[in-house]
C-alpha cells in the first residue's frame, strides 16, 4: 500500500516530534500510521551485536567500504514508509551527509530480530516492505523460537528457514546462527 507524500511527510513529522520516553524504543511508520515500538531486551540486542560482528568482518572482502550497523532509519517516501531495522548493511560514507534516513537504494541487507511482544510484523508486514522497497536480502531471526528465515532474489520469491546452530548463507555471507540465544535461554 502507498500513500500519498504528502501525509508521509506530515506522519514523518509527527514522528520526528514524539519525546524520548524511557522505554520507548523506535518509531516507525507503517499503514499511514505512526508506531511506536517498545524497547528490546538484552537477548534482543546480543543477537544484533553477534550478527554485525560476522558480517562486519566479512564486508571488507565482499563490499570494501561497506558495513553492518544498526539505529537508523530506512525511508521510502514513495511507499509511506519508515522503517527501524535492527541491522543495515550500506555503505559506510552514506553516513556523512544531512539526510535523516537512509533510502532503499543504498541497503544491500536488512536484519531484524523478532520482539518478544510483536513477532507478526517480522514475518508478515516488514517482509511486505522490504520487499516493495527493493532490499535484496532480508534475514529474520526469531529468538522465541531459536529459527530464522532468508529472503532473497527479487520480492523475496527465495526463501531458506534455518534453526540457531546451523551455519547459513545470506547472500555473499556466511553466519553461524550457533553464537545466537534464544529468549528463554
Amino acid at each position: 500500500m502507498s500513500i500519498d507524500p504528502a501525509v508521509f511527510a506530515m506522519l514523518r513529522e509527527i514522528a520526528d516530534q514524539l519525546p524520548q520516553t524511557p522505554g520507548m524504543g523506535k518509531i516507525e511508520i507503517a499503514d499511514g500510521t505512526v508506531v511506536v515500538m517498545m524497547s528490546p531486551v538484552k537477548r534482543h540486542e546480543l543477537a544484533v551485536i553477534r550478527i554485525a560482528q560476522q558480517l562486519n568482518g566479512q564486508l571488507p572482502q565482499t563490499h570494501p567500504g561497506y558495513i553492518a550497523h544498526g539505529g537508523a532509519d530506512l525511508a521510502d517516501p514513495a511507499h509511506g514508509r519508515l522503517r527501524n531495522p535492527d541491522l543495515m548493511v550500506f555503505p559506510e560514507a552514506a553516513l556523512d551527509d544531512e539526510a535523516p534516513a537512509f533510502l532503499p537504494h543504498e541497503i544491500l541487507l536488512v536484519v531484524e530480530i523478532v520482539s518478544k511482544s510483536n513477532s507478526e510484523t517480522g514475518y508478515h508486514a516488514k517482509v511486505a516492505d522490504y520487499a516493495a522497497m527493493g532490499i535484496p536480502l532480508y534475514l529474520l531471526v526469531d529468538p522465541r523460537l531459536g529459527t530464522g528465515i532468508v529472503h532473497s532474489e527479487p520480492n523475496y520469491t527465495r526463501r531458506t528457514d534455518f534453526a540457531f546452530g546451523d551455519v547459513i548463507t545470506v547472500g555473499p555471507w556466511t553466519l553461524d546462527t550457533g553464537v545466537l540465544r534464544t529468549y528463554a535461554g
